[in-house]
């Protein structure tokens, strides 16, 4: 009984606290189970980072069991001791992709539209236009960029603007 009734005063008190105003911050949009991130900086200057996990693979090794004895003249008294037994050995390193992209306002549904249909105009989508970031649009957006030399299946700022989703800055410079 007097568990529930701590538990009403302890909500009642917090329902009354204000809040502080919080700076604001650069947004960022994640897709946390594709290990993609967009940030925001809030001044349409976006940037995707997409970080690839290590892969390791299980081998055959040696660990040591028994450290080696040594004299304090530097003689081996005892060496090591090690048996075979299953250690971890990266296969293909941890890699982190960092390239401008579209910011996640300018990501809406009739953007993505655009988007499908100009990947199925060039051959790199094959499903229907659904006006949704989905799997089949990241596969098609991977097959394109990957032909130009970027291995990701977020859309950067460089391909939206070869697709002509995005108007190209011009030079004025000279």
């Amino acid at each position: 009984m007097i568990r529930p009734l701590i538990a009403l005063s302890a909500l009642a008190l917090l329902s009354g606290c204000e809040t502080t105003p919080v700076a604001p911050q650069a947004e960022v949009s994640r897709s946390a189970a594709l290990g993609v991130t967009v940030e925001d900086r809030g001044n349409g200057d976006c940037w995707a980072t997409e970080v690839t996990p290590a892969v390791y693979e299980t081998v055959m090794g040696q660990i040591q069991v028994v450290q080696a004895e040594i004299a304090p003249d530097g003689t081996v008294l005892r060496a090591p001791i090690y048996r075979n037994a299953p250690v971890p050995k990266v296969v293909k390193p941890r890699e982190e992709l960092r390239f401008r992209a579209p910011c996640p306002s300018m990501m809406t549904p009739e953007f993505i539209g655009t988007l499908q249909r100009a990947l199925r105009a060039r051959g790199y989508f094959r499903s229907f236009t659904t006006s949704v970031y989905d799997a089949a649009t990241r596969r098609g957006v991977l097959r394109y960029q990957s032909e130009r030399g970027l291995q990701s299946g977020q859309l950067s700022l460089d391909t939206a603007r070869e697709l002509g989703l995005i108007a190209v800055d011009r030079d004025t410079t000279g």
